[in-house]
């Protein structure tokens, strides 16, 4: 049965969480991609489902039809002044979205009802107890805690989750400035909510206030591919070499994996279980989960540093923490770029692909990739 559509057409009265937590059987074993041993296959409906939302007829209806703003969340962080974000549950500013941006309002209300719609659905767990150890173990270590300003951070990697860190140890008093250069460490002076005891970790999950960023899915792949594989021998050597051996003929036992080609890093992604991917090119939902996990935010990497300085004012961090501004020598993948990278690659090969990222595109309101030979002569 496919899920219902997105009615009423009516903003909610009320505060709502952004969503309910999907319940995805665990994929069966083995790397291949036919017969028992393939990926883990989306439930028809939801994929389904995955695919209209996604679409930009369905964008074009909401734009036309329906512009709600964003309901504050209804927690309140105890023994802290009254923080930003709280100030909306009784008519105040709140998190609405900027009126100045139509467009962004737009995906930010195409966002909150797809999640709702989808998580909304009764096979659905309701907390992240319900998913399996191994999702939600991959969760816990992906949450990093901020206890002084009471707050809970999804980080995904390629989503700006470096200079989320850097803003984290400053909070906390182990940096003295999100501008200090040195070398990140990802694990030293935070705080991950798996550090945690079960019933801290509840606590938290019901208190605290909740966020996440996301990204364009197949431009956060294209980063990493060009991060990792460009630039990182300890991936060329541990992924690289492997992909090259697994996917291109003749390539002989002891390839250098410094010159995979993009067509080969999304054919390594089309054969692996999403649950067992490295988490730089691990899908978003299986990250964050955020069915399981009722965010109460979820910026978008297009609109990154008014975003995340708009959670800074939420949580009434100092005024003199800011969010990083990019480094002079980061080069993000451009649209271009995108573009000439899905144009070369075989559109069989991306239509393997998409089911493992639907989510991805569909709950975070992202266009499904257009390679058709018009957009691709363009």
């Amino acid at each position: 049965m496919f899920p219902r559509p997105l009615t009423p057409l009516t903003a909610p009265k009320g505060p709502e969480p952004l969503g309910r937590p999907s319940r995805r059987s665990p994929p069966g074993g083995g790397r291949g991609r036919g017969g028992s041993g393939g990926p883990p296959l989306l439930l028809p409906s939801m994929l389904m489902f995955g695919v209209i939302v996604a679409s930009s007829g369905l964008l074009l209806m909401i734009e036309r039809g329906i512009l709600a703003e964003m309901k504050p969340p209804p927690l309140h962080p105890h023994g802290r002044m009254d923080p930003v974000w709280r100030k909306g549950a009784a008519g105040g500013p709140g998190m609405t979205l900027d009126p100045g941006d139509p467009d962004h309002q737009v995906r930010q209300d195409v966002r909150n009802r797809t999640l709702r719609a989808v998580c909304g659905q009764p096979s659905m767990p309701r907390d992240p107890w319900d998913l399996p150890a191994g999702q939600r173990r991959t969760l816990f270590r992906h949450i990093l805690v901020s206890d002084q300003y009471r707050f809970l951070y999804c980080y995904v990697p390629k989503v700006a989750c470096s200079n989320w860190k850097r803003v984290l140890k400053v909070l906390a008093g182990a940096l003295d400035s999100v501008d200090v250069r040195l070398k990140m460490d990802h694990r030293s002076d935070l705080v991950f909510l798996a550090d945690l005891r079960p019933e801290e970790i509840r606590y938290r999950l019901q208190h605290y206030f909740k966020f996440l960023f996301v990204r364009d899915p197949m431009e956060r792949l294209l980063s990493a591919y060009r991060n990792k594989f460009g630039e990182i021998r300890e991936y060329q050597q541990r992924y690289g070499a492997e992909i090259v051996r697994r996917y291109r003929p003749g390539a002989g036992p002891s390839p250098a994996g410094d010159d995979v080609t993009f067509p080969e890093f999304l054919r390594y992604l089309v054969d692996e279980e999403p649950e067992r991917m490295n988490e730089h090119w691990m899908p978003v939902y299986q990250l964050c989960q955020p069915c399981a996990v009722r965010y109460d935010f979820v910026g978008f990497y297009e609109r990154l540093e008014a975003d995340a300085n708009r959670v800074l004012e939420w949580v009434r961090a100092p005024p003199t923490v800011r969010f990083p501004s990019r480094q002079a020598w980061y080069r993000p993948a451009s649209p271009e770029s995108l573009h000439y990278h899905l144009c070369s690659t075989p559109r069989a090969l991306l239509q393997e692909l998409l089911p493992k990222y639907i989510l991805d595109f569909s709950l975070f309101a992202y266009p499904l990739p257009n390679v058709t030979r018009e957009a691709c002569r363009q």
